[in-house]
């Protein structure tokens, strides 16, 4: 068994300079997702004493501008909102789609605070239901820190820049304030304990010149991920966050497929590869892994990826033979 004590910066150099990870990232997909309500302290926490190496919090904003961990704009699957504040159901388009529900950027962090989170999926245990807090991402930069320093091995944290230009539309920008508060914490260079992500090229693009932190383009099609492209990606990336079928396909009966060269590729171009997201419930698990994400994890791993998101960070850790030092 390895225990965790590598300092994630050597983690950080290993990608940066373009060779496989001497141990792959387990990168806590919103926390520790699958055992709390994702995106708060509680779900982060349990993360890191399951032997997360990183965490990952997706940030929209508030009517003030203060940026908060939730996965979407819409709250109204991942708190209370419908009960305490009913009145403020909206209609809205957010990224050419019609949505309807109740948006951060329609509350104070005051009001926000008022709220408590719930689990989002139906099949996974509701206990922790109207019990934790909503975090900003400065609550969850102190928590890296503190667990940093508890547990002596280096805590990452990962934000997403989620809707970047529609919130800019709303004169309520991510990347500024997100790379204001990660430079008062020293977290601007190439080795910084920290990678920024986006679904959208032009939120990387207008960062680049901003900081040395590690931007990370997230890509779910074949066609973005073609030699050429990533080529054309390592002019603003430092590396891709990979949907996992990209890496291994599967087929219509759930049976993985030979890998592709994606990683080969990826690794090629100077770009690192985390893929995503590895989750023990059958709809989320190709049938050949017999039930078992740890299997998963490992043949992840074993074909040279550089970190992996999961919302069970305890099954990567068991899977990769490592011992959290908590």
């Amino acid at each position: 068994m390895v225990t965790i004590g590598k300092t994630l910066a050597s983690l950080m150099l290993a990608s940066v300079v373009f060779h496989a990870a001497p141990t792959t990232l387990i990168i806590a997909h919103r926390g520790a997702s699958g055992h709390r309500p994702e995106h708060t302290i509680e779900a982060y926490t349990l993360a890191i004493d399951m032997g997360a190496d990183v965490i990952e919090p997706d940030l929209v904003s508030t009517k003030d501008g203060a940026l908060i961990a939730r996965h979407e704009n819409e709250i109204g699957a991942t708190t209370d909102v419908a009960d305490k504040f009913a009145s403020r159901k909206a209609t809205k388009t957010i990224d050419g789609m019609s949505v309807t529900g109740w948006f951060t950027e329609d509350f104070t962090l005051a009001e926000i605070k008022t709220l408590r989170a719930k689990e989002r999926l139906a099949f996974r245990a509701h206990t922790y239901d109207g019990q934790f807090l909503i975090p900003t991402f400065d609550e969850v930069l102190d928590l890296a820190a503190r667990k940093s320093r508890e547990t002596g091995r280096t805590i990452g944290v990962y934000p997403e820049t989620k809707h970047p230009t529609y919130f800019r539309s709303l004169k309520l920008p991510i990347e500024e304030p997100m790379l204001a508060a990660l430079k008062q914490r020293g977290l601007t260079k190439k080795t910084s304990p920290v990678f920024i992500q986006s679904f959208e090229a032009s939120s990387l693009q207008r960062m680049r010149p901003l900081t040395d932190a590690p931007l990370v383009m997230l890509v779910s099609s074949a066609a973005l991920v073609t030699p050429a492209k990533l080529a054309e990606l390592r002019a603003f990336a430092d590396g891709i966050g990979a949907e996992k079928r990209l890496v291994i396909p599967v087929n219509g009966e759930g049976m993985a497929l030979p890998p592709t060269t994606l990683v080969a590729d990826a690794h090629a171009a100077h770009l690192f590869v985390h893929v995503w997201t590895l989750r023990k419930e059958a709809q989320f698990l190709p049938a050949s892994y017999g039930g078992d994400m740890a299997k998963e994890a490992k043949q992840f791993a074993d074909l040279g990826v550089d970190g992996m998101f999961t919302d069970f960070p305890d099954i990567a850790a068991r899977a990769l033979g490592r011992v959290a030092k908590r």
